[in-house]
């Protein structure tokens, strides 16, 4: 008898495919032996080559908000035949699609956005777990409990190229991530970091900055703020992201893609919360520190605050953080 084949419709977003990783365990422990394959960006190559679970990416020729009749059409007669299951993680109606197009047998999902017939066997979702990304992708496996964590592996070689190069050593430094792709209602300020990072230099610790290209802007401001941080925002590839944390002897982030890679390489966090909500999505660690001011107004779960003041982190102090970061790697 052959090997199960599967084949997965991958979120778009760096945390939600760490979290995808949730899944990807719960069907590999159900079956050692079953190939799965993950449609995904081409950003996710080097995150989804970290997880032993995964065969191989299939490009996702998809752009954001786009509905790609066409291509998804192309992509799913491309893979007919070669599947015995798919899971669908996003929710909207197009995402079933490839699947679908690919006549795979056994076609797994949440309702979400009607997709009787795209689907097969569609799981009804509870209410209280609609943000729960980790535990709503868990439950797709259709197995019981615990669910599995997150873990990425490391690549040792590329670890030690990175610390030559920017003259760190495991553990003599800090990560601090503070970006967040979602908007500006999930990111501490930039004088906070800045204000964090001057108290660990004075400490001896070196600090680095990690974020994307769209965090550069973030990473001057704090550089200029705090000298002496290394400034790595926007200058990293993001397998160069996961070795750097990996090495880390603590990272502090907002509620981010980052902060969830961080969980799944083992290295203490201290995770920032405004805007959402570390009941929904936490990260994945037992070795984290949550820190949020719990206000009458949070989660909003908006970009932009919606009261214009920002409070819940604007007046979020950093001696909460340094609190959180001494229980952590105590």
């Amino acid at each position: 008898m052959a090997d199960r084949t599967i084949l997965v419709i991958g979120p778009r977003w760096v945390g939600d495919m760490v979290m995808a990783q949730c899944l990807f365990r719960a069907l590999k422990d159900a079956d050692p032996a079953a190939a799965i394959d993950v449609v995904a960006p081409t950003w996710a190559t080097p995150l989804l080559d970290r997880m032993p679970e995964v065969r191989t990416r299939i490009d996702a020729p998809f752009k954001p908000k786009e509905f790609g009749l066409s291509a998804r059409w192309r992509l799913g007669r491309a893979l007919k035949g070669r599947y015995d299951e798919a899971y669908v993680l996003p929710g909207s109606w197009k995402s079933a699609l490839v699947p679908f197009f690919a006549a795979v047998p056994v076609r797994v999902g949440y309702r979400k956005e009607m997709r009787y017939g795209l689907l097969n066997r569609i799981v009804d979702l509870p209410k209280a777990l609609k943000r729960k990304t980790a535990e709503t992708y868990f439950r797709l496996a259709g197995r019981p409990g615990p669910r599995p964590t997150p873990k990425l592996t490391i690549d040792a070689a590329n670890q030690t190229r990175l610390f030559a190069a920017h003259g760190l050593t495991a553990g003599g430094y800090v990560a601090l991530m503070p970006g967040a792709e979602y908007g500006p209602a999930k990111r501490w300020p930039s004088r906070a970091y800045a204000a964090f990072a001057a108290e660990r230099m004075a400490r001896g610790d070196r600090v680095i900055l990690l974020g994307s290209p769209k965090d550069a802007e973030v990473g001057a401001e704090i550089s200029a703020l705090a000298p002496g941080v290394v400034d790595l925002t926007g200058q990293t590839r993001l397998e160069d992201a996961i070795d750097l944390l990996a090495g880390a002897a603590l990272a502090v982030c907002n509620d981010s893609g980052l902060m969830h890679v961080a969980a799944a390489v083992g290295t203490p966090i201290v995770a920032v919360y405004g805007s959402t909500s570390a009941e929904n999505t936490p990260p994945l660690s037992a070795r984290a520190e949550i820190v949020t001011l719990g206000l009458p107004c949070s989660p909003c779960h908006q970009k932009v605050c919606p009261l214009g003041t920002l409070a819940c982190l604007e007046t979020l102090e950093v001696a909460r953080v340094s609190a959180a970061a001494e229980r952590v790697t105590s």
